[in-house]
């Protein structure tokens, strides 16, 4: 979590700084970028993982087989794609309509768990979903930050949700995609995982980097929201904005190793518990980020935002208590019918 906390914080300070001076305001907007230098970190550090794990040299392979390789490509291209479409709308809706759409990333991973891969799950499982998200709403509706932003708006177009949908469907597609790999292709590890989807997602972004000098001067290009006027490409300008202000590259790298150790605890958790509960723990990571940087800069919360912070954490915590009381359940019965078996020996 503290891992998680400070990339959120140097992802920030990357993408908000001025590099440049008081009449020529310069700040690193490349996201693509980097996404990719975090990428490829992350696919070195999750190989590294690999290796000390492994007890011979052929243990967790991280392409065990060829039928995994579609489940997997399909996870990196849509975690590949879900950014670019979600900055392609912010420039078609506003702020406001885009934050808290995010803050709902829980309803399509749920919803995407039940009609694509028939899950189901207990009751308390919809509430605790219902809370964090009410929770995390109300906490960002009520932020001053994102009601300046809000003033600012020009509104939100049907293209500009239509876009956003796009964005929600990958993330939801991505997180169930994963839980999918895992219950299909036991034993998979989340090390082979990380390291596995890296791989996919730098080989992507790169073939992106190179190709988006051509890709933005078609309509394709206008239509996803790229810079016509950046002829070089992303990866070009990037390149030469580095060479201007040095400093962003070590920012860069600090937001990529932070990134990728914040990578190993994910897919381990993702393996353990399952995508519902890791973006719970996300979502409520998110929230925290928010109160942080509140608190650094001397803000006070509101009463509606302690009510957002109170529907979030009273959620998280009735999932720890009713998920631990259903494991304490699933012991008992699993030790009585032990017992029963060994009676009738």
């Amino acid at each position: 979590m503290c891992r998680s906390l400070t990339w959120g914080i140097l992802q920030e300070r990357i993408t908000t700084t001025d590099y440049g001076t008081t009449t020529n305001r310069e700040v690193f907007n490349y996201p693509v970028v980097m996404n990719t230098v975090q990428s490829a970190f992350a696919a070195l550090l999750g190989y590294i993982y690999v290796r000390i794990s492994r007890q011979t040299p052929g243990d967790l392979p991280i392409y065990p087989s060829r039928a995994i390789a579609w489940p997997l490509l399909l996870v990196a291209a849509t975690s590949a794609l879900s950014s670019p479409f979600g900055y392609a709308s912010l420039q078609h809706v506003d702020y406001i309509t885009f934050i808290l759409a995010k803050s709902c990333k829980l309803l399509p991973v749920m919803l995407l768990h039940v009609t694509l891969y028939q899950k189901k799950y207990p009751f308390y499982k919809y509430a605790v979903v219902a809370l964090v998200t009410g929770g995390v709403a109300i906490f960002t509706l009520h932020n001053s930050s994102s009601k300046k932003k809000k003033a600012g708006a020009e509104g939100s177009s049907l293209y500009g949700l239509m876009l956003l949908s796009i964005n929600l469907l990958f993330d939801g597609l991505t997180n169930s995609t994963q839980d999918d790999i895992y219950s299909r292709f036991r034993p998979y590890t989340g090390q082979q995982m990380m390291c596995a989807l890296n791989i996919m997602s730098t080989a992507i972004t790169v073939v992106y980097l190179l190709l988006s000098p051509y890709i933005a001067q078609t309509g394709i290009g206008h239509y996803v929201g790229m810079d016509l006027t950046k002829s070089a490409g992303e990866l070009q300008d990037a390149l030469a904005f580095m060479q201007r202000h040095p400093a962003v590259v070590w920012d860069v790298l600090g937001f990529a190793v932070c990134g990728a150790l914040g990578q190993v605890f994910i897919f381990r958790t993702l393996s353990l518990f399952g995508s519902l509960f890791l973006v719970t723990v996300t979502v409520t990571r998110k929230m925290l980020t928010m109160i942080l940087s509140v608190v650094w800069f001397g803000h006070r919360l509101t009463l509606m935002q302690w009510l957002g912070v109170g529907l979030v954490f009273g959620g998280v915590g009735i999932e720890a208590l009713l998920g631990q009381q259903e494991k304490a359940a699933k012991e008992a019965a699993k030790q009585a019918a032990k017992e029963a078996a060994e009676k009738q020996k």
